[in-house]
């Protein structure tokens, strides 16, 4: 089912012409602003180095922060129009793969992500559904700032962080408005050659004394794509639709009450197996109907300092799949449902500028169900309560603390009634040290309590026997270095996350087992007058009860990966309103071939350029082209599930892509 648009239906000429016109056809720019500019607002070149995204963290010297990455300005304004994969493209030890964004799934050092605490504007998403689609898929468009936590992370993350964190925060009104401005926005139309897909999306805001609001949307339809070579990946065509609105109270003093609600939903024909294209043998294309829904009441006071600095998130996040079951007609659509309602309310206590303490309390209420035509609805729930502090410490000026304590309680309900409850202690400490003016030390470890998972609805199973399930504890520890002399700045470190008692799927029986990931980052920054490189390599290797393992056997815990590498550059030609730039992906062939697995798994690089102008005499206007996967290379991102299997053909990227995306900001 094609999403519904909100501009009018145009032929592919017409879409041609209307992005070379569009600067024609937008209103007239207001009046510049003296506020400082964010990403979303009109700048000259929307920045590379993550230094400046981190700036705007608030513990972003923390030393609880050593090993998080930011995705930066740059990266967030390249994905816009993108995917999950465009948002973490340039950061290595980040990898995403499924091609297509109902598939796409995030591993950090390795690890899968539903084994993270992720939360967008402060509420818990959810951490599992069927285990051919994705639980986390986000649009990028609404997003103004990423951070990854990976391993060790604070307590006040939330609950069951066992390998670290995702942080997201959406837009708001006042990333769009500048200074005194009552009302701006941005829109954006893109084409991209391989798949005739068309994207639009269109941001609003507005301000009337102390309330303000915004409304974005976006669609993005087209046909099937060709992966390189001209391979064509059928069920691959775009087909999204995605919806934010926002309102929000603040005054002079500073106290603010938010209001949001979005919904992101992709509705149309995949592969049998979204995540995978064919199995042995060909299967038809089935319709998922995937939806993605999110409320979130905030209280905060912006800037607060002193002994009173509180921030109250109330939220739902709520994910549905259908599935049409064409070689069982009789199950009709298949449906499954993860709901999670979750509250925190935390104060941070500043005891001096560089010092604080963030203690509080958290809790969610989490429920999954599957149901077809001949299923009654299945189910299992958690409920968990939590307690925490966190304190960030500047003992002297080159030694940096940051330790914490999380106390939590689950409550957990199995498919056939049977209940039980667990609870546990989480730990965690950081500590950097400046060793010189250009080096500093930096190392993490933690304990956390992670409870009992909810399982893949797909597979439930009312007759599952609980009695042998435990409560899931995750071991982190990590050892670095950042080094920055100049222009010129190295970090890297050595990393081990061990999952204990994890659930692993299967509908035979409850199970449980032990999996680990450990390798090691690099990364590079360099920047120089106009321009900016950001590099990174990574490496890891899961293992799972004890031994190397292949994509299934380390399903919903981690992924075989190996080594491998980003990088990113561009340069500004000052004075012409030319930005140019490019990127490299590449993965290192993994031939540490696990025993469930018959293949090694192939190597790849992938080379992209684009070219921005800003023509200065229409201001907010940008046009951006590039050609991505240059020279056709036939791939699958190295984090897509089954490449080291002979009979299964993993779902590849795009092939070599010409894109149009212009950009207009009022």
């Amino acid at each position: 089912m094609a999403a519904t648009s909100c501009f009018p239906i145009l032929s592919r000429n017409s879409r041609l012409a209307l992005l070379s016109g569009v600067a024609l056809s937008c209103i007239a720019p207001l009046p510049a602003a003296a506020q400082a500019p964010t990403v979303f607002q009109f700048l000259g070149t929307i920045l590379l180095d993550p230094a400046y995204a981190r700036a705007r963290d608030p513990e972003g010297t923390a030393a609880d922060r050593g090993n998080s990455h930011y995705v930066a300005d740059a990266e967030l304004e390249r994905a816009r129009m993108g995917d999950l994969r465009d948002l973490f493209a340039g950061i290595a030890s980040v990898s995403v793969g499924g091609a297509i964004p109902v598939a796409q799934k995030i591993f950090v050092n390795g690890i899968d992500m539903l084994n993270l605490a992720v939360t967008v504007d402060g509420v818990s998403q959810n951490n599992r559904l069927f285990h051919h689609i994705s639980a986390n898929a986000f649009d990028p468009g609404l997003m103004r700032f990423v951070r990854v936590d990976a391993g060790a992370a604070p307590a006040d993350a939330g609950p069951h962080a066992m390998a670290g964190a995702v942080v997201m925060e959406t837009v708001d009104a006042g990333d769009i408005l500048e200074g005194d401005q009552s009302f701006g926005g941005a829109a954006r139309l893109s084409f991209d050659s391989n798949g005739q897909t068309f994207g639009r999306s269109l941001t609003l805001a507005g301000r009337l004394d102390a309330f303000e609001w915004l409304a974005y949307s976006r669609r993005a339809t087209g046909e099937d794509y060709t992966a390189g070579g001209g391979i064509a990946v059928a069920g691959s065509a775009a087909d999204l639709a995605t919806d934010l609105l926002e309102v929000a109270l603040q005054g002079d003093n500073g106290h603010r009450l938010e209001l949001s609600g979005q919904r992101m939903r992709d509705d149309a024909l995949r592969p049998y197996r979204a995540n995978i294209t064919s199995v042995g043998r060909p299967f038809p294309l089935r319709r998922h109907d995937t939806l993605r829904e999110s409320l979130s009441l905030s209280y905060e006071i912006v800037g607060a300092d002193g002994m009173w600095d509180p921030r109250f998130v109330l939220g739902r996040s709520n994910v549905t799949v259908g599935v049409d079951q064409p070689l069982d007609p009789a199950l009709g659509v298949s449906r499954g449902e993860t709901g999670t309602t979750s509250a925190s309310f935390q104060n941070t206590f500043h005891l001096s500028p560089e010092d604080t303490i963030t203690a509080g309390i958290d809790f969610y209420d989490r429920e999954s169900r599957y149901s077809d035509a001949s299923t009654a609805p299945i189910t299992e729930a958690a409920r968990n309560w939590g307690i925490f502090a966190q304190a960030r410490l500047q003992p002297s000026e080159p030694l940096s603390l940051s330790f914490g304590l999380r106390w939590d309680q689950q409550d957990f309900t199995g498919t056939n009634g049977w209940r039980e409850q667990f609870s546990g202690l989480s730990a965690n400490a950081s500590v950097s040290y400046q060793v010189s003016e250009a080096l500093r030390l930096r190392a993490g470890i933690s304990s956390v309590f992670g409870g009992l998972t909810i399982e893949d609805n797909f597979i439930f199973n009312p007759g599952w026997d609980y009695t042998t399930m435990r409560a899931a504890r995750a071991e982190n520890a990590t050892l670095g270095f950042d080094w920055e002399t100049g222009s010129l700045r190295l970090d890297g470190e050595v990393f081990i996350t061990r999952l204990n008692d994890v659930r692993t799927a299967s509908y035979a029986a409850n199970a449980i087992g032990d999996a680990e990931s450990r390798g090691f980052n690099l990364g590079l920054g360099y920047g120089w007058e106009g321009g900016y490189l950001r590099a990174s390599y990574a490496y890891s290797q899961v293992e799972v009860n004890g031994a190397l393992s292949d994509s299934y056997g380390a399903l919903d815990l981690g992924a075989p990966l190996g080594g491998v590498f980003a990088l990113e550059v561009q340069h500004d030609l000052r004075g012409t309103g030319f930005t140019l730039g490019g990127s490299i992906e590449a993965a290192l062939p993994y031939d540490d071939v696990a025993a469930g697995s018959d293949q090694g798994i192939p190597g790849y690089s992938v080379f992209n350029l684009f070219a921005e102008y800003r023509p200065t005499s229409i201001r907010g206007l940008t046009i951006r082209a590039e050609v991505n996967n240059l020279f056709d290379t036939l791939y699958a991102d190295r984090a897509t599930y089954g490449a080291d299997y002979a009979s299964i053909t993993p779902l590849y990227e795009p092939g070599r892509n010409f894109q149009l995306t212009a950009t207009m900001r009022f």
